[in-house]
């Protein structure tokens, strides 16, 4: 017992000495955090709000109520389902409403960013999809129109996926959205990345422009409590499918304790989300250019590098993506390696890192602090510094930043 308690600590300690640039990371308030601890961990609410399976959930029904009527207010949205708990679930139950065994769906493919789920290896295969890949440009990270419009044509997929675990542009909604309606096709944007950005206003609307559904995650840019949520302006018998979908599909109690948190989160974000994403991508961008300037190959550069949370670089080079990770983890810099679409579909070891800013963004860091972190990358990469040194210099850099910005404070 004694040893399990002290790893605990230990985690805690040393993630508290570390530079968190993980892209699907973030971390919640103090206020929020305050929020997930309740009775409501131990409790089960299988269905929906008013049409429940079990009593004793009185309060929980309206809880539930206005969480989802929140999100649907701020998003313009007239269906919201929160119960999903992660993004992965979100995205089983809305696929599996979409399309049957077989059917042809197309998604950005591993080397475009798109998230396992959308794979064969994941929620795609499991559900039997034939699943190909749409149009892309390496080079501009961006999605390749032409090719993905000769794509859908040909292949008349029930659905398309844009959006995933890479993404540092925009994606061409409206342009989609054209071309899906030729062979009826529906749109889903799997917002897991960016969905705070696009909840404090920035990067795009998906639903305005032309999206059927969004899935998302709830703990990435959106710094709430970790689960899914699946947001939409679709027609009812849709919505009564994805529910059932969700429940008794692919889960059964759907964590109730994630609810308080996740309602103060948007209401955090409603609050200070424009300052806090602001940031982000001030800070993103500083990232990029300098490690850029220090010479890193950042990918993306003939648009900027990235419009994000996120900056990829190809580190083929200096060793490939795992070699590269494992290094500046000893130096307490946390980032993971990640296919890009020079690599083939193995993740193992594939020639790129990932970066993301939105965590160390709450913790106060701005633009100085980037060039600053680009500058620690640089000398255990390149310079191929002492190890030992730099992460005694990061812990002391990360000393300065250790309060949560951007956020509701406790009563």
């Amino acid at each position: 017992m004694k040893k399990f308690l002290s790893l605990l600590k230990n985690h805690n300690a040393w993630r508290q000495n570390c530079v968190n640039l993980i892209a699907s990371e973030n971390v919640m308030s103090p206020f929020c955090e305050s929020l997930y601890v309740s009775d409501l961990m131990h409790r089960y609410a299988e269905g929906l709000p008013f049409e429940r399976y079990y009593q004793g959930l009185k309060y929980v029904d309206e809880i539930e109520s206005l969480a989802e009527e929140k999100f649907k207010e701020h998003f313009g949205a007239n269906f919201v389902d929160i119960r999903p708990i992660s993004g992965t679930s979100a995205n089983m139950a809305v696929f599996s409403a979409l399309a049957e065994r077989g059917d042809p769906i197309l998604t950005l493919g591993i080397q475009g960013g798109s998230h396992v789920s959308h794979e064969k290896a994941g929620a795609a295969g499991i559900l039997g999809f034939k699943s190909f890949d749409l149009g892309f440009d390496g080079e501009s990270m961006m999605i390749d129109l032409e090719k993905s419009e000769k794509k859908i044509i040909e292949i008349k997929p029930k659905f398309i996926v844009i959006g995933g675990s890479v993404i540092l542009f925009p994606q061409p909604v409206k342009e989609l959205r054209k071309i899906c309606d030729q062979v009826g096709a529906k749109i889903i944007y799997d917002a897991a990345h960016v969905f705070g950005l696009i909840t404090a206003g920035f990067f795009q609307n998906p639903l305005e422009e032309g999206v059927d559904i969004i899935t998302s995650s709830t703990h990435k840019t959106f710094p709430g409590p970790q689960g899914g949520i699946i947001l939409g302006n679709i027609e009812k018998d849709l919505q009564r499918k994805i529910q059932g979908k969700v429940f008794p599909g692919v889960l059964s109690n759907h964590h109730l304790h994630r609810i308080p948190p996740l309602y103060f989160a948007l209401e955090e974000m409603e609050q200070f989300g424009k300052d806090y994403v602001s940031q982000i991508l001030k800070n993103s961008k500083a990232l990029a250019k300098e490690l850029n300037n220090l010479g890193f190959a950042v990918l993306g550069k003939e648009k900027g590098w990235t419009e994000s949370h996120q900056v990829v670089v190809n580190v083929e080079k200096q060793g490939r993506g795992d070699f590269v990770a494992k290094k500046l983890e000893e130096a307490n810099i946390i980032l993971n390696k990640n296919i890009i679409p020079k690599d083939s579909k193995n993740p193992e070891n594939p020639t790129g890192i990932r970066l993301g800013v939105q965590e160390m963004t709450r913790y106060g860091m701005k633009e100085e602090e980037m060039k600053k972190i680009a500058e620690l990358i640089k000398k255990v990469i390149l310079d191929k510094e002492d190890i030992e040194i730099i992460k005694d210099e990061v812990i002391e850099f990360r000393k300065k930043f250790q309060e949560i910005n951007y956020c509701l404070k406790e009563n």
